[in-house]
């Protein structure tokens, strides 16, 4: 029973990522011409998915001490969730509030080159956790 509910837990977070990242939020800068908007728009859908992946990595994350207790703590999948989390934690509660405050400053000059590479930083980030997130949808959680 467990393993399904891994299951679902897992494609509903990592297939959300790849959907919102490489499907909707490029077609979103595409149609809309206020990049601004698009902007907005982009950062609330990547805030959901942020919410949902720490949801849903905890309770993959607890879900493991459950089943094979001290175990997991020396099981790869374990330390790649946790780092997953991490990331996850690094971009929304340290990068996304460092980018609204350089936006409300008004992207102009200096203020302009750190959101881009706070966003390059925070788009690097998000590839990474994409990837490990592929990586468990092939190798599976449980051994």
């Amino acid at each position: 029973m467990f393993k399904a509910f891994e299951r679902v837990l897992l494609t509903l977070w990592i297939g959300s990522m790849w959907a919102i990242g490489y499907l909707a939020v490029p077609i979103l800068f595409r149609a809309q011409d206020d990049r601004v908007l698009a902007g907005m728009l982009a950062g609330q859908m990547f805030t959901l998915l942020n919410f949902l992946g720490l949801l849903c990595g905890v309770l993959l994350l607890l879900g493991s001490l459950l089943q094979q207790g001290r175990a997991a703590l020396s099981s790869w999948r374990s330390w790649l969730l946790f780092g997953m989390l991490l990331i996850i934690c690094v971009a929304e509660f340290v990068l996304q509030p460092q980018m609204a405050e350089l936006k409300q400053l008004g992207l102009e000059g200096e203020h302009l080159q750190q959101f881009r590479w706070l966003h390059g930083l925070s788009s690097i980030l998000f590839l990474v956790n994409s990837l490990a997130g592929l990586l468990l949808v092939i190798r599976g959680l449980q051994k």
